[in-house]
């Protein structure tokens, strides 16, 4: 029989992917207040934003490959049960050291997310894999974009503990929903030791050697390129807004308007299901290199930010989907993921520090320029890889 997964089930997987994700940005707005009451200064708080971060590379390349070794709905209720217990650390931390340990563990634990997309994908029959995972994506962008304003609002109605409190909460809430899913969520496990002899740390070596694979290869390039943009804008998107006087909340609003790029995933994931995927990751390329000629106006008018914001967040999203949908395999899919998100990291985490860093010597022109290099990048991918279509 065919793994099979019902809407209610996609849905599941979808908010349960943006709750985990948004726990890796709830600390980003909130860097100063939670200095100021641990009594941490302002010069170092950005550790806090460091640690998580490295928390969550290390979760993609020790947690991540688990999916291919154990079952993956008692593995993804494990990782939310424990995402809970480093969030309520988090929350009651009181001094620096339990702060660092407690986000350095959500870090790490967040990486369920993408044990919620393998499972999706293993989940669903090869013809709907792309819708899967493109629903369980749009859950992931809007988490990760609602995130900061969630946890500014959060801050201001009961300060900033209420906001990992309240997620350890729904955390324990989404145990239990994953727990009493029934067949709507079948058992993910596509492979154990006993059918296929693997082994833990054969598990790990044989996610280093994915770089061998051709398809693989060029997604996880793409992936880096498409991440680097995507964080490029993001990161220094509040620079240009509070020189024009913006407030926090009005920055915010910007944050809302991206997320609705993140619809682009389920078409996206569609049309990769019908046999469109590269096609779809071409066009998308090139809107996301132009989508920054828009941006590009923002001293001027704040709507060319708005309509480069979206734009940009389509591509973003509909690229991703189809790259993930691309490289799937039932035999490693953990490792596919996880091994491909690695370049997601480092992409996000290279496009931060040079868009930071350029707009003091180049202003918001430089960063465009940065932002658009990046996505002719993305479409270098798949010039590159046209040749070698042919031939097949």
């Amino acid at each position: 029989m065919q793994p099979t997964i019902s809407v209610r089930g996609r849905l599941l997987l979808a908010v349960a992917a943006g709750v985990a994700v948004a726990t890796v940005y709830f600390a980003q707005p909130l860097l100063v207040t939670i200095g100021q009451e641990l009594g941490i200064a302002a010069g170092t708080v950005g550790v806090f934003v460091t640690v998580t971060q490295a928390g969550y590379a290390l979760g993609l390349l020790f947690l991540v490959p688990l999916g291919d070794l154990l079952d993956r709905r008692r593995l993804i209720r494990l990782q939310f049960a424990l995402l809970a217990v480093a969030l309520l650390v988090t929350g009651l931390a009181q001094n620096a050291a339990m702060l660092l340990v407690g986000l350095a563990s959500v870090g790490a634990l967040a990486v369920v997310t993408q044990s919620l997309v393998a499972y999706g994908a293993a989940l669903s029959d090869p013809v709907q894999r792309g819708r899967t995972v493109g629903t369980i994506t749009t859950g992931i962008v809007l988490g990760i974009l609602l995130a900061r304003t969630t946890s500014g609002i959060l801050t201001d109605l009961a300060g900033w503990r209420a906001v990992y409190l309240t997620a350890s909460a729904v955390c324990v809430g989404i145990v239990l929903c994953v727990a009493r899913a029934g067949r709507g969520l079948r058992s993910g496990r596509s492979a154990t030791p006993s059918d296929v002899g693997l082994t833990y740390g054969v598990v790990l070596r044989s996610t280093i050697t994915l770089w061998r694979e051709p398809m693989f290869r060029e997604s996880a390039v793409r992936a880096f390129f498409i991440f680097a943009s995507f964080s490029t804008l993001w990161t220094s998107i509040a620079l240009p807004l509070t020189e024009r006087g913006l407030s926090h909340a009005e920055i915010g609003v910007f944050g809302l308007i991206g997320a609705a790029g993140a619809f682009a995933a389920g078409p996206a994931g569609r049309l990769a299901d019908r046999g469109h995927g590269r096609l779809v990751t071409m066009l998308a390329s090139v809107l996301l290199a132009t989508s920054w000629l828009v941006t590009a106006w923002t001293p001027y008018t704040l709507v060319a930010l708005a309509i480069g914001a979206v734009l940009l967040d389509l591509a973003v999203q509909a690229i991703h989907v189809t790259n993930q949908s691309m490289i799937y395999r039932p035999d490693a899919g953990s490792r596919l993921i996880g091994g491909y998100m690695v370049f997601y990291s480092l992409g996000s985490g290279l496009g931060a520090i040079a868009s930071t860093a350029l707009y003091e010597r180049a202003g918001w022109t430089g960063v465009c320029i940065l932002g658009g290099l990046f996505g002719v990048g993305s479409l270098l991918t798949m010039i590159r890889a046209t040749p070698q279509l042919r031939v097949e």
